[in-house]
């Protein structure tokens, strides 16, 4: 069949006026995935104008957004966007997941471009997905993608590393899941001190000891004890990070002290983003690093059983009128 002669399916006015779009699947602040039937009301051009310049700003759950949505994978179609004989479409990485089959109406799908479709898709201005969490952002559909991925309103992972947690929300959201779910202690203040007994040091299979969240400056924080296997022996790692972005991040520093019998060891740094996974900090080695013989050495007696105390702080960095940094502990 001649690419030429098919035909795409009708679409709607790319410029449509923002009263007639519905509100469609959205993210929840919390987590949650919320749908509704419920008419919306018009998406806010934050740059003013109705129309976003030359091009159409259409919000999500418009029936033209829903026409650049994939039938099989839900996301933003790119090009190059696939259509079978009859016009139903989906995106270029669906169509080697379905063996070149139409979803829809299982005919062949050939090589054949909805032309006419990414043509619409080049004329809007699409809302940041994560507007509904406080993003105000508004895009050319083909740069929205990229601006998605580093986004500061993306949802949050869970920071639990016991386990594989899929669940992602806001910080407030994360903390009572750990808390609620995951029955993470929970501290108040910017200074801590934990110890860590284990019978058999050899031991590394739950490579996890515990997380603990702690509040301090308005804040919460994630501090990790662990225990790999770097080389032919297990490693002993405290870290700290931050419930929030990067850039909030190294506002703060922490220490980590660990010792015994005269001696001692010594971390200071600027905690991680939980953005950054757990598994990329521990990998990194960026935190308080024991090999196991100091640990045993720390532990005393007769180095069958470890036994580790590691206390810390938290602190804030301020400015004074001279120009020096004075270290603010929380009240």
């Amino acid at each position: 069949m001649d690419v030429d002669s098919v035909e795409c399916l009708s679409l709607p006015d790319a410029t449509m006026d923002a009263d007639d779009v519905g509100l469609a699947t959205t993210l929840h602040p919390h987590g949650a995935l919320l749908a509704a039937s419920s008419r919306a009301a018009p998406f806010p051009n934050p740059k003013g104008g109705g129309g976003g310049g030359a091009g159409g700003m259409v919000a999500p759950g418009s029936s033209v957004h829903e026409l650049l949505e994939c039938p099989v994978c839900t996301n933003s179609m790119y090009p190059p966007i696939h259509q079978c004989q009859n016009g139903h479409t989906l995106c270029s990485t669906c169509k080697a997941r379905v063996h070149n089959r139409c979803p829809t109406c299982r005919q062949e799908l050939g090589d054949i471009r909805c032309l006419a479709l990414e043509k619409v898709a080049e004329s809007l201005e699409l809302p940041c997905k994560y507007y509904t969490l406080g993003c105000p952002e508004i895009f050319p559909y083909y740069s929205k993608i990229k601006h998605e991925a580093l986004c500061s309103f993306r949802p949050y992972n869970c920071p639990y590393a016991g386990s594989e947690c899929s669940v992602a929300g806001d910080i407030p959201y994360l903390v009572n899941h750990l808390r609620d779910d995951h029955k993470v202690d929970m501290h108040s203040g910017c200074t801590f001190n934990h110890r860590y007994v284990k019978s058999n040091p050899r031991e590394v299979e739950n490579a996890t000891w515990m997380l603990t969240v702690f509040h301090c400056f308005g804040q919460y924080f994630c501090l990790h004890f662990e225990a790999f296997q770097l080389g032919m022996a297990p490693v002993y790692m405290a870290f700290l990070r931050f419930m929030g972005d990067e850039n909030e991040a190294r506002n703060y520093s922490y220490s980590l002290e660990v010792g015994a019998n005269g001696r001692k060891m010594v971390w200071e740094g600027t905690p991680r983003s939980v953005r950054d996974s757990h598994r990329k900090v521990r990998d990194s080695h960026d935190g308080l690093l024991i090999q196991r013989n100091m640990a045993l050495f720390f532990s005393g007696g007769d180095r069958k059983e470890l036994k580790l105390r590691i206390t810390g702080r938290i602190w804030k960095e301020q400015q004074t009128p001279d120009g020096a940094c004075v270290p603010i502990l929380c009240s």
